[in-house]
């Protein structure tokens, strides 16, 4: 077991630090709304109250907003994870003219603000005829320039060697990827699944634009309904709050090892 060292004594605090948010979020979610209400505010439940989480899972809507908030997340994810591996491959592998142009050019999307990109992608979505539905939240996030640059730096990284005897034997690109890249690319790909995962559960803001009918709201979304002009539930609100983070939580602390790795190994190479 390894020893403990100095670093741990300012690494400890900071952690409970970040953590002060999370658990009085939890503490919060057991609380009646007058004792969330109260001033000053309690620290700790006098007692345990359910309120919130009855409400919240009393709501008829609530599970369909979990299952939207589910399949938009899980499609994104599934294909950023193959297009975007697609991508970085061609970038890390294929020599094409104007192939460092096209990177950068794709690269330099990333710092464009959405607000500037919002009312083009609305009318496109618009004309697909897909506002309104779970497609328009789906076909925007299908493959990021974030996922292809995190898949090309990993594959730069990667021996050629391995592909050049694949090579040899007859095997073709696409087959190459599948069959030797990717098995080694596992830190890659939980890192693309996760801030993509990330990005398409905690989203609200495009949501709020492209769905109008509380059927297809997602998670975040339909939480919004619990705050009115004149009254919050608060306790709701909490309570809806814990379990939406209860996935993001569970999914980082699965891949968090894999996460590290490709951080570590995708730095800015080639």
């Amino acid at each position: 077991m390894k020893r403990p060292s100095a670093w741990h004594l300012v690494l400890a605090p900071l952690a409970l630090l970040f953590a002060l948010p999370l658990l009085w979020l939890l503490l919060s979610s057991v609380m009646s709304n007058a004792e969330i209400n109260r001033f000053p505010p309690a620290l700790i439940p006098s007692h345990i109250d359910l309120g919130g989480y009855r409400y919240v899972l009393g709501n008829a809507l609530f599970p369909r907003w979990f299952v939207n908030s589910m399949i938009v997340s899980a499609v994104a994810v599934t294909a950023n994870l193959v297009l975007g591996s697609l991508g970085g491959y061609a970038f890390a592998r294929i020599r094409f003219a104007g192939s460092k142009v096209v990177l950068g050019m794709m690269l330099a999307t990333m710092v464009i603000p959405f607000q500037l990109t919002m009312i083009p992608t609305f009318l496109v979505m618009k004309r697909l005829g897909l506002i309104d539905t779970l497609g328009a939240l789906i076909v925007p996030s299908l493959v990021t320039p974030l996922a292809v640059f995190l898949f090309r730096q990993f594959f730069v990284s990667l021996p050629r060697e391995l592909e050049e005897a694949a090579v040899i034997d007859g095997c073709g690109r696409l087959r190459i990827l599948v069959s030797i890249v990717l098995p080694l690319a596992r830190p890659a790909l939980s890192t693309v699944a996760v801030l993509t995962f990330l990005a398409t559960w905690n989203d609200l803001t495009w949501p709020l634009i492209a769905i109008n009918s509380d059927t297809n709201y997602t998670l975040q979304l339909g939480l919004t309904t619990f705050q009115g002009q004149h009254h919050t539930q608060w306790a709701a609100v909490m309570a809806g709050n814990v379990i939406t983070v209860l996935p993001v939580l569970l999914g980082f602390l699965l891949a968090q090892k894999a996460f590290i790795r490709s951080l570590a190994s995708t730095g800015l190479k080639g």
